[in-house]
């Protein structure tokens, strides 16, 4: 029996691990000169993972924490979709276009608030450029189920996308109405049926534990709503707080968001309802039935994590393309201008629209490889990474472990490897930042990271 009281001291802020650095760590010292070198001797044998940023959306949802852009004027989004056009441009004479691309993915925003013909518009586009795509790849968009009509599933499907990830969050009426985010459960089941129909091979569903007004009981409810749904995967996300970041959430009255021990009922719950109804846990905040290629990849030991969250396309560079997109190499991220006025500028001046990211050092690639795994896998092969990186494990990160101490309870630590336990899932960010060097100039700031529980 899980002591959720005693729980509640290891609730501090911490980074989700989407990248390692993390994004806090991005400058413009990694300078265009850098991010263009790396484009253009990218190894050619390494695949490319595709993400595209639709940043629009009709109304702001309170709990989101996307970088996104509020509006009802179509001639906006029509500019913007110029504007990715004649950034493929210029990405195809840094980039070798022809490498095989084994991902995409649509984010937002809201990808599917633009219309068929334009969704239509964007795909040909991207596929004028990239032209060579592996049988068997990923090509999800996520979708708002009160944006979604049988065209634009026409136009996805007919362009090959195979996944796709419908924003649910609670379906509690009181929580809808908090959140500014009104969806029925009759809406949703109408979408996701209709993907189903078109050939949409996986489904995915999106909820949100930690927001205003949930309590466990009326997350059961919800759960027992999602199950309905019969998605191939669920992603169970921790409501990250943070409105000194985004002003939207200054909305919500704080005493009305559950306390870090009704959050860790909750998760624990879900956990345990999900399991028993034939899901497996896969990482963090992510579970998938047991036919699913991402539990294949869990028990290979192949799942990989990114900021896509969690994919079995390891080994691919991200290439993250529009407003604010990120992307991923072997030693870099880049992000793109965060506005729209430094975006286009970059673009009108013939440049890519980069503007920081981060070069990694060794010492940074071999606490990456140890963090992803542990966020991916729970569980860290220690001699392999001795193997891959010629370290001694123990008396390089002797410090880490002795910070490890702290957490003894949720982990098992053998010569072979360092394993998360059952419970220790539930504090696995917690135990990812003992081996992060950057924590430590956030010890004691308060509006650095939404909280760990």
């Amino acid at each position: 029996m899980i002591n959720f009281d005693a729980f509640v001291k290891y609730s501090k802020p911490g980074p989700r691990y989407t990248s390692y650095p993390t994004a806090l760590e991005f400058s413009d010292e990694f300078n265009y000169d850098e991010y263009t070198k790396r484009l253009r001797n990218g190894d050619k044998n390494r695949p490319l993972s595709l993400y595209f940023h639709l940043p629009f959306c009709r109304s702001a949802c309170y709990f989101c924490g996307c970088n996104v852009i509020y509006t009802s004027k179509s001639d906006k989004m029509g500019r913007y979709l110029d504007y990715v056009d004649k950034e493929l441009d210029i990405l195809s004479t840094v980039l070798d276009t022809n490498r095989k691309v084994t991902q995409m993915h649509f984010g937002g925003g809201t990808p599917t608030f633009y219309s068929a013909s334009e969704l239509n518009r964007l795909i040909e586009s991207i596929k004028r450029h990239f032209k060579n795509w592996s049988d068997d790849a990923e090509i999800s968009c996520e979708i708002d189920p009160r944006f979604l009509n049988e065209e634009q599933l026409d136009v996805l499907t007919s362009h090959g996308f195979n996944r796709v990830s419908f924003g649910v969050q609670d379906f509690d009426e009181k929580v809808q109405k908090e959140i500014h985010r009104i969806q029925p459960f009759d809406m949703t089941k109408n979408a996701v049926d209709m993907a189903r129909a078109k050939g949409i091979i996986s489904v995915n569903t999106d909820l949100i534990y930690g927001l205003p007004f949930q309590s466990l009981e009326s997350f059961k409810n919800t759960l027992d709503l999602g199950l309905k749904l019969n998605p191939d995967r669920f992603a169970v996300f921790n409501y990250a707080h943070v409105p000194w970041i985004k002003k939207s959430m200054r909305k919500f009255d704080e005493s009305t968001l559950p306390s870090p021990k009704v959050k860790l009922e909750i998760l624990k719950y879900t956990m345990e309802f999900l399991t028993s109804n034939g899901y497996k846990m896969i990482g963090m905040d992510h579970y998938a039935k047991p036919e699913d290629e991402l539990f294949h990849a869990l028990r290979s030991g192949s799942l990989h994590r990114n900021f896509q969250g969690y994919t079995t396309k390891g080994g691919a560079d991200l290439i993250g393309i529009g407003l604010t997109s990120i992307g991923e190499g072997e030693d870099y991220y880049a992000q793109n201008f965060k506005d729209m006025d430094g975006y286009e500028k970059a673009i009108d001046e013939g440049k890519l629209p980069n503007f920081k990211g981060v070069m990694l050092n060794e010492e940074d690639k071999l606490r990456k490889a140890v963090i992803m795994d542990l966020m991916a896998n729970f569980a860290l092969d220690i001699k392999a990474i001795e193997t891959k990186f010629n370290i001694d494990f123990w008396e390089h990160f002797k410090n880490e472990l002795n910070e490890l101490e702290e957490l003894k309870d949720f982990v098992e630590i053998s010569p072979q490897k360092i394993k998360v336990n059952e419970t220790g899932t539930l504090l696995i960010r917690n135990i990812a930042m003992c081996f992060d060097e950057y924590m430590i100039k956030f010890k004691g700031v308060k509006n650095s990271f939404s909280k760990t529980v």
